[in-house]
This record gives structure tokens, C-alpha cells and sequence, in this order.
């Protein structure tokens, strides 16, 4: 199975928040700092923007790399 830009873009935003939380809430045994949860909401911040303008840097970045886009709902 390959993967395409879309998984690839939810894999990465996923993977992100899950490490920036685990470094950053006081909770857990990773905690570095709670300015690591910026980074959080800079992914947030970056999904809910790219829902409106179809701009992600990361797409791009994965096209110019080979991986295809899906070509429908699977």
C-alpha cells in the first residue's frame, strides 16, 4: 500500500501533536517545558488554515518528493 499526500499530511499533524503534547504537558513523564504545546497550536493553527486556503507547505514539500495524490475515496 503506498500512501498519499493526504495520509502522509494527517500522519505528520498527528505524530507532531502527540510528541509536542507529551513534551509539553506537566503530566507526562516526557515533560520538557509547556512552551512545547506553541507548537501544537501552531500545527492546529496550520490545519485550520489550510481547510480554507488548500495551502499546506508540507503538501508541497511531499509532491516534490514523488508521493501522489489519492485519486478518491478509497
Amino acid at each position: 500500500m503506498k500512501l498519499t499526500v493526504n495520509q502522509f499530511v494527517r500522519i505528520f499533524a498527528g505524530a507532531f501533536v502527540m510528541i509536542s503534547l507529551a513534551l509539553g504537558v506537566e503530566g507526562s513523564p516526557l515533560f520538557v517545558s509547556s512552551k512545547f504545546l506553541w507548537f501544537t497550536a501552531f500545527v492546529g493553527g496550520n490545519l485550520f488554515q489550510s481547510g480554507f486556503t488548500r495551502f499546506c507547505p508540507l503538501e508541497n514539500i511531499l509532491r516534490k518528493f514523488g508521493v501522489k495524490d489519492s485519486t478518491g475515496c478509497a
